[in-house]
């Protein structure tokens, strides 16, 4: 199909509502709706927002997990040329009084609870701390129980709306820039504050049709996504990779592998975004092997490459490969759907259109010649700069305007990535740099080893040991630690091979709130457990 001609959030949906009027938009739980009523919907709950006193400019934020008034309060907050803050569904009290405090939110979308969460007790407590932040004007609540006094409830909006004629909004909507920012969304935070990364109208529609096409996305796609919509790789990649394809999305309210079987199977799902921990509990769940999966196709994932041939045995055989961030609107590379697997599964594919990929050596700061593992740079769909934080902002862009990613990685003759790996993670050890991607590599292709990870300990000759974490595959309780340092030194110089070792659960690891593994946490785990 041919590129979407709009260039903001808003027109698209209005794009696709005109050329795929009948065709199902968007599918969760208690609802099916057609582009037509998506935006027709969208348009209403817009209006309701203007009547409570969004203004083009506010921010307005959105706590709730992937449900179909998820999308559409999305979609309405940017046809008032406002912007959407997307919040973690897994924040603290803390965590979200500074989320909404710092984002300058004047209006907040929530639902009444998320699995075993209480947004309105959490949000009740903040009140009665006077932790409730000033410009925080408007609160609407979702859901069927008791809404609280000092919010409105999110049926009442249509009722609103009735106060608002459309055609202001539509007005609005037609002066919104391309520039503009479309959404604020927060960085995992793992290690300090999460930062705030704006993200424009243009970068969305533009970066994200160039994913949907080295999927080969069609408007007869239909993408699984219980991906958390508050993480880029929901509301950015996924959501706009299939909008502006004019496929549809299947929400997931949250992962369950058992309901996310059926769901594919159900609503005939040819496109899997799932990262490596959902793509192993689905493979390992005894309902697998009762289910049709025959209709996918494509997607996206990350991992190592027996992680990725996972997702391919499960059905996405053209799934592609992707590397990028949040600050470079969710994906800077990703590999085309038609290359062979061999390639899929080792490379994260060249850099998308509009986007510069380097490699530096960040001491040197010159460039690396092909094959050589520096740092990589991107420049083009990049962020603007961290909200409100200059410092940060200067210090994440190099002289030449690249943003320093903090990965490591090399590019090869062809210009295909490969990833290898954080800056930060690299091991140290007697003054020789190891990578720890490659020691993984090697690590994983032992019997019996599930997954494994690659950190340096601190240690008073060398500077650092290469220590390994290893989680053994299911059935396997233990494992032969000779064995596995004979076939490292067999495959790799000496000073490469863990000197320690470290048994694991998958359970044990240390994981974010959106399910990416903090590394840096990784030596606490050689304080206990099985060690060799």
């Amino acid at each position: 199909m041919d590129a979407p001609r709009s260039r903001t959030v808003g027109a698209l949906l209005a794009e696709m509502a005109d050329r795929f009027p009948e065709r199902e938009a968007v599918v969760d739980a208690r609802r099916r709706l057609t582009y037509r009523a998506f935006r027709d919907e969208s348009l209403q709950v817009a209006r309701g927002l203007y009547s409570l006193g969004v203004r083009p400019g506010d921010h307005v934020a959105i706590l709730m997990g992937n449900v179909a008034e998820w999308l559409v309060t999305g979609f309405a907050v940017a046809s008032l040329g406002a912007t959407l803050v997307s919040v973690n569904t897994w924040a603290t009290r803390r965590e979200l009084a500074y989320l909404l405090d710092h984002s300058e939110t004047v209006a907040l979308v929530f639902s009444e609870r998320f699995i075993n969460t209480d947004y309105v007790a959490m949000l009740a407590a903040l009140r009665k701390a006077g932790e409730w932040p000033d410009r925080l004007r408007a609160a609407i609540c979702l859901g069927g129980g008791t809404c609280p006094e000092w919010a409105t409830p999110y049926a009442e909006l249509p009722a609103r709306a009735d106060s608002v004629p459309e055609a202001p909004i539509v007005e609005i909507e037609a002066t919104v820039a391309p520039s503009a920012t479309a959404c604020l969304l927060y960085t995992s935070g793992s290690t300090s504050r999460p930062k705030g990364v704006p993200l424009t109208h243009a970068g969305l529609i533009e970066n994200m049709w160039s994913i949907g096409e080295r999927q080969h996305l069609t408007e007869q796609d239909r993408l699984w996504l219980a991906v958390s919509l508050f993480w880029a790789l929901g509301c950015n990649n996924a959501l706009f990779a299939l909008m502006t394809h004019g496929g549809c999305i299947v929400l997931q309210e949250h992962f369950d592998a058992s309901e996310a079987l059926r769901l594919l199977e159900v609503e005939r799902c040819t496109v899997f975004y799932g990262t490596p921990n959902m793509t192993l509990a689905l493979w390992e769940h005894p309902d697998r092997a009762h289910r049709d999966l025959s209709s996918l196709r494509t997607g996206v994932t990350i991992g190592k490459p027996d992680q990725i041939r996972m997702a391919m045995d499960l059905g996405a055989r053209e799934i592609c490969n992707v590397y990028g961030m949040t600050e470079t609107y969710a994906n800077s590379a990703v590999t085309d759907a038609s290359l062979p697997a061999a390639k899929r599964v080792e490379c994260v594919g060249p850099p998308l259109p509009g986007t510069r990929i380097r490699i530096v050596d960040p001491d040197s700061e010159r460039l690396c010649p092909p094959g050589s593992t520096g740092e990589i740079r991107v420049r083009g769909y990049v962020m603007p700069g961290y909200y409100k934080d200059p410092e940060k902002t200067a210090e994440a862009i190099d002289t030449h305007g690249f943003f320093r990613t903090g990965d490591l990685g090399f590019l090869d003759e062809d210009g295909c990535l490969y990833f290898r790996g954080r800056l930060k993670e690299m091991v140290k050890t007697g003054g020789i740099n190891v990578s720890p991607a490659e020691v993984e590599d090697v690590l994983s292709d032992i019997d019996g080893v599930a997954q494994a990870y690659v950190v340096g300990l601190p240690d008073p000759e060398r500077d650092e040991i290469v220590a390994a974490v290893l989680v053994l595959e299911e059935g396997w309780t233990r494992i032969d630690l000779e064995h596995v340092r004979r076939f490292c030194r067999e495959r790799m110089a000496a000073y490469k091979v863990p000197r320690r070792f470290r048994i694991a659960l998958d359970s044990e690891l240390p994981l974010t709130s959106t399910r990416k593994l903090k590394k840096l946490e990784l030596p606490a785990l050689f304080e206990g457990g099985p060690v060799g």
